[in-house]
């Protein structure tokens, strides 16, 4: 076996520094260019098409918002992000191509969550109350800006408990709601997804979820807390024909409307704030809140949802009162995420009931 000399063995050295030092280096060039990278929307070809990425200013603060779709004529959609502060923004073009051609769909960083939070600036005084506010602002901007008399709001999850009230307190800026993965009475949803959770494990022979969920029934019955979403996650409950915290990651690596300083802002908005709006909702059920909504009404549920209980859902939609219709709607393969889970369903039913 051949010996390396000192010398040999001095200038290995040296060429494996000299190698780690131009890793670094580049390291930190990447990510200098993903913090400083320009972000943007893709243009969408068709001569009468609308594709934009940018701020406006709604109640004197700055709002990320994109609005994409084929014929800036067609109906729009004002889609209200759930979470709270998950803007869907990063990765949901891909799941949104079908409803490209036959609606315009602006979706918007709530105030304080992604690309609507400005590092420095406290959001803490931020409440569903100041959501809806905004909600309404922009909407009468939509209106204004792409010369439409009235929208469709949709609202998911998180998003439902804002939007719901939108459409209650301004029904007049609206032509429908819909809710998909709607929140109902916070107590009784997520005991039901406790309870579904717990079957899934004893199903699965898992003693020791059993006995931890179980150990949670007390607290959450007093509405102390809601059913750990780990858990939801791990018995399917949160979504089946997507993973939607892949698509986040692909997202903010690949994707052209957010780059790493945007990721980051993600991140620390909602480590910041989303538990206290969580606690607000938890306390407030929309139930109590919104007992009556003069729009058609649709809520949109996924048959296998732990996030928002389908169950508690029908139950809140046949006590609401009102002049117009309103609808169940059950998507059998679902959980948490209908409208991306079976998104052909999904625009098939948007274009039957809207769609000009």
């Amino acid at each position: 076996m051949k010996s390396i000399s000192e010398k040999e063995g001095t200038k290995i050295i040296k060429k494996l520094i000299k190698s780690v030092k131009w890793f670094g280096i580049i390291l930190i060039l990447l990510i200098i260019a993903g913090l400083c990278f320009p972000t943007w929307t893709p243009k969408i070809s068709n001569e009468n098409s609308i594709s934009e990425l940018r701020k406006i200013k709604i109640n004197e603060t700055d709002i990320e918002v994109m609005i994409r779709g084929c014929n800036r004529n067609n109906p729009v959609i004002v889609f209200v992000h759930g979470g709270p502060c998950c803007s869907e923004i990063p990765y949901i073009r891909g799941y949104q191509d079908l409803l490209e051609q036959e609606f315009t769909i602006v979706h918007y960083d709530q105030r304080g969550s992604g690309k609507s939070y400005k590092f420095g600036t406290d959001y803490s005084d931020v409440t569903s109350t100041t959501h809806v506010d905004d909600l309404i602002a922009l909407t009468e901007y939509i209106k204004h800006y792409l010369h439409q008399e009235q929208v469709i709001l949709i609202g998911h999850s998180y998003g439902t408990y804002i939007a719901t009230m939108a459409a209650a307190k301004e029904p007049e800026l609206f032509c429908a709601y819909i809710g998909i993965g709607q929140m109902s009475n916070t107590i009784e949803s997520e005991l039901d997804g406790l309870n579904k959770c717990i079957e899934a494990a004893i199903e699965a022979g898992n003693t020791d979820d059993v006995a931890y969920l179980s150990d949670l029934e007390s607290s959450i019955s007093k509405g102390n807390q809601i059913t750990p979403r780990n858990y939801v996650r791990k018995y399917g409950f949160a979504a089946r024909n997507i993973d939607e915290n892949s698509d986040y990651l692909k997202g903010f690596l690949f994707g052209s409307e957010y780059n790493l300083l945007d990721a980051i802002r993600f991140y620390t908005a909602s480590g910041k704030y989303q538990d206290a709006l969580i606690m607000e909702a938890l306390k407030n059920p929309i139930t109590d809140i919104v007992t009556e909504i003069d729009i058609p009404v649709y809520f949109v549920m996924g048959k296998y949802d732990c996030m928002t209980s389908p169950e508690a859902a029908e139950v809140y939609l046949n006590k609401l009162t009102g002049q117009a219709p309103h609808e169940m709607i059950i998507f059998e393969n679902s959980a948490h995420y209908p409208q991306l889970e079976e998104k052909e369903k999904f625009y098939n039913w948007m274009c039957s009931t809207f769609a000009k």
